[in-house]
């Protein structure tokens, strides 16, 4: 069926604010006077689990902490995370990841409906797309995050609901995603799905994806678009 909407993943995809995220995982650490450090390698692993604050509770898990002591304090930490990560994006400018403006230009061009659906919350996104260089919220007509479903990536909760409120069919709608866990949300919510990995999903292996691409812009995206046919 013709392409009428592409629905983008966020956190690796839009922009490549994962760094970001570690950073600010860390000053709340510090600011705490926990001995934790997250180093690349380490959130590498970690980026497995969707979800920061859930991504915090298998960490403090791993550690050894009981799970009602780990899961109060995942939760206090992922509030001061959030605010951490607020100050970052807010303190410089942030870019749009080589390509994006281009596959958000050619979507509208082609008359495609543009939606976003991540594991991020609301907070989060409405932090980064303040301090995005380019204004880019404006161009999305449904926003579904993190805040508004009871089950995260690789659940395909996120992608259903953005296709019932665009009013579109998953066959006529494409996600665009950098991670494993992103293709199979997409993928069982009946999706096709453009990925192109980022800093921290390049080691992946995208067995499913309708296509792969360093960058977005070099997606040949077509009206119909028949550079997905049999994906």
């Amino acid at each position: 069926m013709p392409i009428r909407a592409l629905i983008f993943d966020v956190d690796g995809t839009l922009a490549e604010t994962e760094e970001a995220h570690r950073a600010a995982f860390n000053r709340a650490f510090s600011e705490r006077d926990l001995p934790y450090s997250w180093s690349e390698e380490r959130y590498r692993g970690l980026l497995e689990q969707t979800g920061g604050r859930q991504r915090l509770l298998r960490f403090l898990l791993e550690t050894g902490l009981a799970y009602d002591g780990a899961a109060t304090l995942a939760a206090d930490l992922h509030a001061a995370k959030n605010r951490h990560y607020g100050l970052i994006i807010g303190a410089g400018g942030v870019h749009l990841r080589p390509g994006v403006l281009e596959c958000l230009d050619r979507a509208r061009a082609l008359g495609w409906r543009l939606a976003i659906a991540t594991t991020t919350g609301r907070e989060n996104l409405i932090a980064l797309f303040r301090g995005l260089v380019t204004p880019i919220a404006d161009r999305f007509e449904c926003v579904v995050t993190g805040t508004d479903v009871s089950a995260l990536k690789p659940d395909p909760e996120v992608y259903v609901k953005a296709l019932a409120q665009l009013g579109v069919d998953a066959a006529e709608a494409v996600a665009v995603e950098d991670s494993v866990n992103g293709l199979v949300a997409a993928r069982r919510a009946g999706l096709r799905c453009v990925v192109s990995p980022s800093l921290y999903t390049r080691h992946q292996i995208f067995e499913g994806a309708a296509l792969v691409v360093p960058q977005l812009d070099q997606w040949r995206m077509e009206e119909g678009d028949r550079s997905l046919i049999g994906g």
